[in-house]
C-alpha cells in the first residue's frame, strides 16, 4: 500500500473531528505595523494607537484581516507534522472566509482545525479541506473561520 493510500485510509477516520489547536500567539502594534509596512495598507485604525482610541469603538488600533489570515500557517505549523511518506504540504487556497471579529492590538490568538474532507487528487497528491476557526483569547466570538484547503504531496 502506497504512502499516499495509507494517509487517506488514516485522515478519512478522522473527518468530522478537531484534529489541532494551535499555540497562542500575541499580535502586537510591532506586528501590526510591520504587516502594514510590508503590504503598503497603513490605514490609521492599524497604525495609529491614539486616533484609533479616540474615533474607533475599538479603544485602540486593530490588526488587519489578512494579518490574522496570514497567522493560518503558524497555526498549522503547531498542529500538523509530515505524514509517513509526505514530502511537503502546499497551501491550496479558501472556500470560504469571514472575518468576525476584529484583533485589537495586544491580543493573543490562536487556530482550532477540523478536518472536514480528504480526496485523493491523483497519485502523489491528497486534498484536505478543514475549517479554521481563529480564537481571541477571553472573546466568545472567533476572529475569523475559513474552509482552507491544502495539498499533502507524497512520494511517488
Amino acid at each position: 500500500m502506497s504512502a499516499l493510500q495509507k494517509a487517506l485510509e488514516t485522515s478519512e477516520k478522522l473527518v468530522g473531528t478537531e484534529v489541532g489547536v494551535s499555540n497562542w500567539i500575541e499580535v502586537d502594534q510591532a506586528m501590526i505595523d510591520r504587516f502594514a509596512e510590508t503590504t503598503h495598507d497603513t490605514q490609521w485604525i492599524h497604525v495609529d494607537p491614539e486616533r484609533a482610541a479616540a474615533e474607533t469603538p475599538f479603544g485602540g488600533t486593530i490588526a488587519h484581516g489578512f494579518l490574522t489570515l496570514s497567522l493560518a500557517s503558524r497555526f498549522a505549523y503547531d498542529c500538523f507534522a509530515m505524514m509517513p511518506g509526505q514530502v511537503m504540504g502546499i497551501n491550496y487556497g479558501m472556500n470560504k472566509l469571514r472575518f468576525l471579529t476584529p484583533v485589537k492590538a495586544g491580543s493573543r490568538l490562536r487556530g482550532r482545525f477540523t478536518l472536514q474532507k480528504v480526496q485523493k487528487r491523483n497519485a502523489t497528491n491528497m486534498l484536505r479541506t478543514n475549517l479554521l476557526t481563529v480564537e481571541i483569547e477571553g472573546v466568545d466570538t472567533p476572529a475569523l473561520v475559513a474552509e482552507w484547503l491544502g495539498i499533502a504531496v507524497f512520494e511517488d
